[in-house]
């Protein structure tokens, strides 16, 4: 047993209660037995029956629930920083794609990289992710686009979880883009998804969620659909890629297929976002993507204001977001959609917990969750979003156990 004084600032973040509740507690301690937290709350406050634990010292820094990034392409082949330098000369997504780079690139090193090479690559990252407070990690596939490469980078995060301490959550994303040998036959990769990948995928436990890319160049709102409803009547948990560069129609096919989460999202309708708000599904807002690709901020006030979850995360991806600075992404979302640090630290703990289904376990600061924390340098949150720096945090506990100490 083990317990942590001397908290200036104690941040509970419970899973209800509106997007800016996070029940933060001054002059506070934190208990964990083992895997799992015991007590949350007043210094004066703690229970007798503590009196004999283990002792640490925060030092007078705030504490913070192990932060979330539910929106990662963790593992793929390659880099891509030409195209940045020919979107800054103007060039569009779309028309970096169209001339056979974007994800068609990426897949193409996926595909010749071994099991191995995009396992010690992604673990590098993980370990990165860790010293920034991370503790849980979304990781999709999805530059594989074909049987035995879309299987291996599924593989990889399933090595990767019983490897690391990171909590991996692995979804299919199969359905990323139409790969370039399909091109003029988009049905039979669509069978290949439907009638294959998600299968073995679903029977081999390989991801709990299977998303879809839905956009303009990508797969249309029927073809989402139908792989949607395949992977639904498979036992997968959905998600989609919705809205981000044009109106498509996705945040309300998430909405209406019950979908766990929706992300992106910058050009949802206003019928849309009521009605995930309504259906209780989670709006996933990327903001490095927005800033990578000079695209509008998700308009999170109106989401908010419609009684939607958002959640934030980085995309990491070799593309349109090559940061896992998930520090970063809470701080743009705090400046570029109006965000208060309350809501954004929810966005990123609870409420991403949320949106990949952990809420329950994760998340949160309160008995019987998972002792999963972070120790940042700064009084409060509004001081540690406020003053960015390379990395503000000095100590990341994962189920109990110090990951990364920095000087704790």
């Amino acid at each position: 047993m083990k317990v942590l004084n001397h908290i200036s600032t104690l941040y509970r973040v419970p899973p209800g209660g509106d997007q800016g509740f996070v029940d933060a507690i001054s002059d506070a301690a934190l208990a964990w037995d083992g895997e799992q937290i015991v007590y949350a709350g007043p210094q004066a406050g703690l229970p007798p029956a503590l009196a004999s634990a283990e002792r640490l010292d925060a030092g007078g820094r705030c504490v913070i629930p192990g932060l979330i990034d539910c929106h990662t392409h963790l593992c793929f082949g390659g880099w891509r920083g030409d195209e940045f330098a020919a979107r800054l000369a103007g060039a569009s997504y779309q028309d970096i794609q169209a001339a056979g780079g974007g994800i068609n690139s990426t897949v193409a090193r996926t595909r010749a990289a071994s099991a191995a090479e995009l396992a010690a690559k992604a673990g590098l990252v993980l370990a990165d992710m860790a010293r920034l407070g991370v503790t849980t990690v979304e990781a999709k596939s999805g530059y594989g686009l074909d049987q035995a490469s879309e299987i291996k980078q599924l593989e990889v995060y399933r090595r990767l979880n019983d490897s690391q301490p990171l909590d991996i959550v692995p979804t299919f994303l199969g359905a990323h883009l139409v790969p370039v040998e399909y091109r003029d036959r988009r049905t039979d990769y669509l069978d290949l998804l439907c009638q294959s990948l998600i299968p073995e995928v679903a029977a081999r436990d390989l991801a709990r969620f299977c998303d879809v890319f839905i956009e303009d160049n990508a797969f249309t709102l029927a073809e989402g659909r139908q792989i949607l409803e395949t992977a639904k009547a498979h036992g997968l948990g959905l998600k989609i890629h919705a809205d981000q560069l044009s109106a498509g129609g996705g945040a309300g096919l998430a909405a209406e297929l019950g979908a766990v989460s929706a992300e992106h999202l910058e050009y949802a309708s206003a019928a849309d976002i009521q009605a995930m708000a309504e259906a209780g599904t989670v709006a996933v807002s990327l903001p490095l993507a927005s800033m990578y690709l000079r695209e509008p901020f998700l308009p999170a006030r109106q989401w908010i204001e419609a009684g939607a979850r958002v959640a934030v995360a980085t995309d990491f991806n070799p593309g349109s977001a090559p940061s896992y600075h998930l520090h970063l992404a809470m701080t743009l979302a705090c400046i570029h959609q109006q965000m208060t640090p309350a809501e954004v630290l929810k966005a990123a703990t609870s409420h991403a917990a949320r949106a990949v289904a952990l809420h329950e376990s994760h998340g949160s600061l309160l008995p019987g969750y998972r002792a999963d924390f972070a120790i940042i340098d700064a009084p409060d949150i509004n001081h540690w979003l406020y003053h960015f720096r390379p990395n503000a945090c000095i100590a990341t506990i994962k189920a109990g156990r110090a990951v990364f100490d920095g000087g704790l």
